[in-house]
């Protein structure tokens, strides 16, 4: 019985050499959250991970006590979206979950966005503003996006990202999700586009 391990070949050698080389463009080209988000994003299409809505007794009021700044530095106050249905999502261009989502997060927008009781927040959580917006840009999202101008109050707080608030036009937090998930279904349409 011959108990010798088999030397890797001159093929195993370059097989290995060509996974490190990729993994190693991956890492110093700074794509992770390109490649992991398309891999996760096929996972998203399936439908298992569709977003729900929070049960009723799990529903809270909504707080409306912050300010963010849009791409052109002006301020939004939130108080001043009191009956609508708000869609907050919390994200980074950093972040493969986050990047993995924003395909149905847009095409949810591009389907209500007419609608006057519409309205997204997308907050990116990059420190350089700059970047998130060339990468919606780049990814030509027609979402808008914002970053804080205050602390977002303890009910929108989270250590998480992707996470997805979504306020009802009654003023109750509807729905609350850490995590990626998709938000492009009939369910997300009706209450981005319910009325008061």
């Amino acid at each position: 019985m011959n108990s010798r391990k088999a030397k890797p070949g001159k093929r195993d050698i370059i097989e290995l050499s060509i996974i490190i080389a990729v993994f190693a463009i991956i890492y110093f080209t700074g794509s992770q959250a390109e490649v992991f988000g398309k891999v996760q994003q096929a996972v998203l299409y399936t439908g298992v991970m569709n977003a729900n809505e929070l049960d009723e007794s799990s529903q809270k009021p909504a707080n409306y006590d912050f300010k963010l700044f849009d791409v052109n530095g002006n301020i939004l106050d939130a108080k001043d979206l009191k009956g609508k249905n708000i869609f907050i999502n919390i994200w980074a261009t950093w972040c493969a979950p986050c990047v993995a989502e924003m395909p149905s997060i847009n095409k949810l927008y591009a389907d209500v966005k007419d609608n006057p009781n519409a309205v997204f927040l997308m907050i990116s959580e990059d420190r350089d503003f700059k970047k998130a917006i060339e990468w919606v840009k780049k990814k030509e999202f027609d979402f808008p996006i914002y970053r804080l101008a205050t602390a977002l109050p303890e009910e929108y707080e989270t250590n998480v990202v992707p996470t997805t608030v979504v306020i009802s036009a009654e003023g109750e937090i509807v729905v609350k999700k850490t995590g990626m998930a998709n938000y492009n279904t009939r369910r997300f349409r009706k209450l981005m586009t319910a009325e008061q």
